[in-house]
């Protein structure tokens, strides 16, 4: 199974990122870029890949545990970012981000303990894919109107597994679909 680990912000911050993103689709170039589904906005804490069902379990238990480490924080999207030379168009985070960058390497942790193969650990950054591109491409236009967003706080409360399903018709366009197949409260979410 394809998993990753993820915060997965509330139905009001994916409204408010998809006002903005409504906005981006209208500016010139963004026709030849792939927009990411609302459905599908996550926050990515470690991308485990395909994993072995029988290592799941293991790998459940072990993400509830850091689930129970790790209290509830404060979390918003802000602002955006690119990789790749506007191969990738993300939007960003603010608030506490140091346990947010503390729960993706619990999760991290989490993975390799379970024998999940991580290949090399990276620092974390707080990106929400919004907009993908097979070719380099100038986006600065997306990112000034980036920059002056910021979406309403919410509390982060929970920890997922996420489940990847990729697209299988050869469909131009067609979105992965993610399922959530675990879910744990953080530790100060009562």
């Amino acid at each position: 199974m394809r998993v990753f680990a993820a915060v997965l912000p509330p139905d009001e911050a994916t409204r408010e990122l998809g006002a903005v993103v409504d906005a981006l689709r209208k500016l010139p170039g963004a026709d030849g870029m792939r927009w990411t589904g609302r459905a599908g906005w996550h926050f990515t804490l470690a991308f485990y890949g395909e994993v072995d069902d029988g290592l799941l379990p293991e790998l459940s238990a072990r993400l509830e545990r850091v689930a129970r480490r790790t209290d509830a924080f404060p979390l918003a999207v802000r602002g955006g970012g690119q990789f790749g030379h506007g191969r990738a168009l993300w939007a960003g985070a603010e608030g506490d981000l140091a346990t947010l960058r503390l729960l993706a390497d619990r999760a991290e942790a989490a993975a390799r303990k379970a024998g999940v193969p991580m290949g090399e650990h990276r620092r974390y950054k707080a990106h929400l894919t919004i907009a993908r591109s097979r070719e380099a491409r100038d986006v600065r236009a997306h990112l000034d109107a980036l920059a002056g967003f910021t979406g309403r706080t919410w509390t982060v409360g929970e920890l997922a597994l996420v489940r990847s399903n990729l697209p299988t018709s050869g469909v131009p366009g067609e979105q992965p679909r993610y399922e959530a197949v675990g879910r744990w409260a953080l530790g100060g979410a009562g």
